[in-house]
């Protein structure tokens, strides 16, 4: 097998990263810009990860994550780094709504994750009896919630299952595809779980977390896309990376790592690479395998993750066809309480909800519906036609729409989304104490931080500062400033 060259023939650090998600991307850019040299390795045939875009009658869309939190600077801040400042774009509209007892109703504000601070707002959503149940929450005694607890389980004794079931459930497992009473609070709504830590009413606890982000004033859009797509991101990343002179390898799979007197040796079906350092980008179950020799407990703590599979079915039709579908008007998309029994758990409108989509394909009307969540993925084995055809008949029931779509597509997504039980953040911090044991290795990704993009991003930027601190024999701060430095410099150069 080829050998490749180290630290010794180039007098420059090199480090590896191990998957070409958007976490592994993001690393290498930024262990790029600490002047260290970086060789990324994917096993499959393109790099993105969950990040994707395709074609849907001739037009660009999204067949993945097709939007990033705005709130959170990393995503957003990695896009105009690598020149899509121009293209970010916020949502046209984000007026959603909930299909919940045979009805369209329009989404409650002023609520976190589902969790109400004033009922009123419930509405039309809850029933009266629900209503009613809210309405004792004050009186109860406090709910003691330990290190974590499960979300609904929490908001079940405080509020009653109504509110999981018609409003938590739907909005989080938009994000995990996960079971709202299995999902840690702590790891997944972490402002919830101080409110729960501090005891007292959940109602009241809401209320001050919205009078402080009222308080901060923060302004801009809430998310953000891009023109073209949000999968345009990571081939933008991309670019810059071998701009910067970074290796990126795809269709190579790692088929093992081996500690060596000098660093690893990161062994592919070619040859075998040897780094200084490892980035492991990649997900748990592949962290896992790579890890067992070199760290059983890390491995084993992989092992236990657990994953949800879904699947995406873009639907375009034409705009005259589907003019006359009222409940369409105005609306990006709707949830789906899993409690209401039916099979697709959203639909956005596309169209609607990116300007971009409705100005590529003036003449088409483009959306797309989500199948499948943790525990409930049968429906992922059946063939592509069965599925659009369920989703045009949930969409019927829902909206009255009755046009034949003139493409469609189906994106399945298996194993797509880690899960987060009770104890995730725990075990989270168990993988990191072993894998700190090991020289020059870290981990990230959607398994550690949080599934979202810029939390994907900043578990990214962390693995690499560090990697590059221990290369350096500096500290994390000071790699992070000359990371900044030189990236910025790039950014002003038009690199």
């Amino acid at each position: 097998m080829q050998r490749s060259r180290n630290r010794a023939d180039t007098g420059t650090g090199h480090v590896v990263v191990i998957g070409g998600g958007i976490a592994g991307l993001a690393a290498a850019h930024r262990l790029l810009g600490t002047g260290l040299r970086v060789t990324l390795l994917e096993a499959t045939g393109r790099l993105g990860g969950k990040l994707m875009t395709g074609a849907i009658a001739g037009t660009r869309v999204d067949l993945g994550a097709e939007s990033m939190l705005a709130r959170r600077p990393e995503a957003v801040d990695l896009a105009r780094a690598v020149g899509l400042g121009d293209r970010l774009q916020p949502p046209a509209t984000a007026t959603a709504a909930v299909w919940t007892r045979d009805e369209l109703r329009p989404m409650p504000k002023g609520h976190v994750m589902g969790v109400p601070g004033d009922p009123a707002a419930l509405g039309g959503v809850i029933s009266p009896e629900g209503l009613a149940r809210i309405a004792q929450e004050r009186d109860l005694t406090p709910t003691a919630v330990g290190d974590d607890v499960a979300v609904g389980a929490y908001v079940a004794d405080r509020l009653g299952r109504e509110v999981v079931d018609r409003l938590v459930e739907p909005l989080l497992g938009g994000v995990y595809a996960g079971d709202a009473y299995r999902i840690s609070m702590r790891a997944a709504v972490p402002q919830l779980f101080e409110v729960a830590r501090e005891g007292g009413s959940l109602l009241d606890g809401v209320q001050r977390i919205q009078q402080q982000a009222a308080g901060r004033q923060q302004t801009g859009p809430v998310f953000q896309g891009i023109d073209g797509g949000i999968g345009t991101l990571p081939d933008a990343v991309a670019d810059a990376v071998r701009a910067g002179g970074g290796e990126l390898l795809t269709a190579t799979p790692v088929l093992g790592l081996t500690r060596t007197a000098d660093g690893w040796d990161v062994r592919t079906d070619t040859r075998v690479i040897t780094a200084d350092g490892i980035v492991l980008a990649a997900p748990a179950w592949s962290a896992s395998t790579l890890l067992a020799a070199e760290s059983p407990a890390a491995s084993a703590e992989l092992a236990g993750v657990e994953y949800a599979s879904m699947a995406l079915v873009t639907l375009a039709f034409r705009r005259s066809d589907v003019a006359a579908t009222g409940a369409l008007d105005g609306r990006s998309g709707f949830l789906v309480p899993p409690v209401d029994g039916r099979t697709i758990k959203a639909a956005t409108f596309s169209t609607h909800k990116w300007q971009w989509v409705a100005d590529t394909a003036p003449d088409l009307f483009v959306l797309r519906t989500s199948v499948g969540r943790y525990g409930d993925e049968d429906h992922l084995h059946r063939e592509d036609g069965e599925l659009v055809g369920v989703s045009l008949r949930d969409l019927a029931e829902a909206t009255g729409l009755a046009a034949k779509p003139v493409d469609t597509e189906v994106t399945r997504w298996i194993g797509g989304l880690p899960q987060y039980p009770v104890g995730h953040l725990s075990r989270v911090a168990r993988i990191r104490d072993e894998v700190a044991k090991l020289p020059a290795l870290r981990v990230c990704g959607a398994v550690y931080d949080g599934v979202g993009i810029p939390a994907c991003i900043a578990s990214a930027h962390r693995a690499a500062d560090e990697i590059a601190a221990d290369l350096a024999g500096g500290t994390a701060g000071e790699i992070i400033a000359t990371a900044t430095l030189v990236q910025g410099t790039r950014s002003e150069a038009g690199q």
